[in-house]
């Protein structure tokens, strides 16, 4: 369980009225309130359990005396053990009060005010990072378990070590997928070639049952006007023909002739000249 605390995320402890963040003192355990610098390993904390892990001194927040607040080694004793609840800091299991902000250092007091309070750099309670710490502790340790008891089960079944079979899982977890992703992308591409080249011929079918459908009807157009020519041609052979004109028989010099609409020609003058002579 050690190695899942020692990947937790470590966190400033900033109090909520000074605006100083908890710091650990390299020697001796002390502990003083200073400017916040992130990249200060003395105000890097995280949650180990119920306990406080300074990353810079590897040590741990404990009760010393009645009111009395220092680092000290780990250990599973009660003096380092913490309820955090609203922002507030108190010992476990203990009566003594809340951990609070006094002057440049910090002691234990049944004030609840802002002095109690501590925070994170985004002014998130330190309890809710206890309640991510605790989730990830149980997620991990479900995971842990779960992972034994199937690689137990998978070894006896195989008939191989648990060290072989760790190997095995480390390399399908880290399987590189480039192999599949060049497989799919492949396949994209064959298939955006098949359906170009399906269009394709689709275009050209639709061009020739067009072409094939204009000749059809320039064919059916002119057969329709060869059919009507053919029709006009009987009527015209066997037209009444034209009333043949007669020609004038024995006509005289200075004749005037006329020709009268029932076909006969007659002369003129013919019965004046008569009369004359």
């Amino acid at each position: 369980c050690a190695d899942f605390f020692a990947d937790a995320e470590a966190f400033l402890m900033k109090n909520a009225k000074v605006k100083l963040c908890l710091q650990a003192g390299p020697m001796n355990g002390s502990l003083l309130l200073e400017d916040c610098n992130p990249e200060s390993d003395f105000q890097d904390w995280s949650w180990q359990g119920d306990s406080l892990l300074n990353h810079g001194t590897q040590r741990c927040l404990s009760v010393v005396g009645a009111s009395g607040v220092q680092t000290s080694l780990c250990s599973s004793t009660g003096s380092m053990s913490w309820d955090c609840s609203n922002s507030l800091l108190s010992p476990l299991g203990s009566s003594q009060g809340y951990l609070v902000a006094n002057k440049k250092a910090v002691a234990l007091s049944n004030v609840r005010g802002l002095k109690a309070q501590w925070q994170d750099v985004a002014d998130r309670s330190v309890c809710e990072e206890k309640a991510g710490q605790d989730r990830y502790f149980t997620a991990a340790l479900a995971s842990t378990h779960m992972y034994d008891h199937t690689a137990g089960n998978i070894t006896l079944a195989l008939g191989i070590d648990q060290v072989e079979l760790e190997e095995l899982l480390w390399f399908f977890r880290r399987e590189d997928p480039s192999a599949w992703n060049y497989s799919i992308l492949a396949l994209s591409f064959v298939a955006m070639i098949l359906g170009l080249v399906l269009l394709s011929i689709n275009i050209v079918r639709n061009r020739k049952r067009k072409l094939h459908m204009g000749r059809e009807a320039e064919e059916t157009t002119q057969q329709a006007e060869l059919e009507a020519k053919q029709a006009l041609m009987p009527v015209q052979e066997y037209s009444p023909a034209e009333p043949q004109k007669q020609e004038p028989q024995d006509q005289r010099s200075g004749e005037v002739v006329v020709q009268w609409k029932d076909g006969t020609v007659t002369s003129l003058y013919t019965e004046r000249s008569e009369g004359a002579m």
